[in-house]
């Protein structure tokens, strides 16, 4: 059907492009393998060599940083944290934001070694499982049986991926070299149900399993083998399957700026975070205000155009804003009280809007 003369039409979405660079970008390299094979050597190593900046140092639950300075020509920053997870993730943000800063003055690239990825992931885990025992079912479950198996939510399990994902997005996308070291070794194989299958065997990378999906350049070191890459993301390299790549007299040095051919000209991985809408960052941010003043500038600031959010998302953050107000409202209980009656509440209410006619009558 036409459109009735003098009807607004909607914009034309323009078509948005760019010539590919061809530039070979900087490598997330996962490094896993046996206890003693070399994996923390060959980072500390590779800190000493010339071709690169400062490297940062995120030791989780391994306690060799200090120790592998001693290798001759190391030279790396370990970096301070607390051990929780969102120290952890602004210690790589930082790092991150240090790799821009040293890309955009065309220095050296900066790089990121985590020892280990299977230390952050164990946390990530015994933090879903501390979870799934608060749960009120789990709670009255275990109060009968303490060594009851008890079932955790998909939902627990979502929420431990997507703060891993958030950290491994930093690392993907790093201006510079990030380094990921785990345990690797070889289990029985299991079936669909968890139970092992006799006389098969397989190869268990310690971590969340796309690790491997996820880097660009995946190695793995045995004690009496040479290291072998398993995958490489490359037009320089080839890796047959089921046909790893042996390297000898192997360095991340030379895996990096000779075999892969990164250079001072390399950029980090062009991949913008895909969302499946705007809201988020607004609800995070709707969460840390303690203001009401603040929440309604918010509340009005929302359907600027600018904000580029759908009328559904504008009625999200809205009503986020109008229940944090609320919040601020009710006044807080004391530890072991119970939850306000009506009365109370209504007493509240009276008391504030008491203070708002005092304060006008002052005005």
């Amino acid at each position: 059907m036409n459109a009735p003369a003098g009807d607004a039409k909607p914009p034309a979405v323009k078509l948005k492009t760019r010539k590919p660079t061809g530039i070979v970008p900087w490598p997330l390299l996962l490094i896993e393998g046996e206890e003693g094979a070399g994996k923390t050597y060959s980072a500390a190593q590779f800190s000493g060599s010339k071709r690169i900046g400062q490297m940062y140092w995120i030791d989780l639950d391994e306690g060799s940083a200090d120790e592998y300075a001693a290798i001759e020509g190391a030279n790396y920053e370990i970096i301070d944290h607390d051990g929780t997870y969102r120290d952890i993730l602004e210690q790589v943000e930082a790092v991150a934001a240090e790799a821009r800063r040293a890309a955009a003055a065309g220095k050296p690239p900066v790089v990121l070694t985590i020892d280990s990825g299977s230390a952050l992931w164990r946390m990530l885990t015994n933090w879903t499982y501390e979870r799934g025992r608060r749960s009120r079912k789990n709670r009255a479950l275990l109060q009968e049986d303490p060594d009851a198996a008890y079932d955790i939510g998909r939902n627990l399990w979502n929420d431990a991926n997507e703060r891993w994902n958030r950290i491994i997005y930093l690392l993907r996308t790093l201006p510079g070299i990030a380094i990921v070291l785990a345990r690797g070794k070889q289990v029985s194989a299991t079936d669909d149900n968890g139970q092992p299958i006799s006389n098969r065997y397989e190869w268990k990378v310690s971590a969340q399993k796309d690790l491997g999906f996820d880097s660009s350049c995946w190695i793995r070191m045995k004690r009496n083998a040479d290291p072998q890459v398993i995958k490489v993301r490359s037009l320089r390299m080839c890796v047959e399957e089921r046909k790893p790549l042996t390297l000898r007299d192997f360095s991340i040095e030379d895996l990096v700026f000779n075999r892969l051919g990164c250079s001072v000209q390399s950029q980090p991985r062009i991949m913008p975070a895909l969302v499946g809408d705007l809201v988020q960052p607004w609800l995070t941010r709707i969460a840390e205000l303690g203001d009401k003043e603040q929440l309604g500038a918010l509340w009005r600031s929302v359907p600027d155009p600018a904000n580029r959010l759908s009328r559904e998302e504008i009625a999200t953050v809205r009503a986020a804003a109008e229940q944090r107000a609320a919040e601020l409202d009710t006044p807080r209980r004391e530890m072991g009280e119970g939850p306000l009656s009506d009365a109370e509440k209504l007493r509240a209410a009276a008391k504030r809007k008491a203070a708002e006619q005092d304060a006008d009558a002052e005005q």
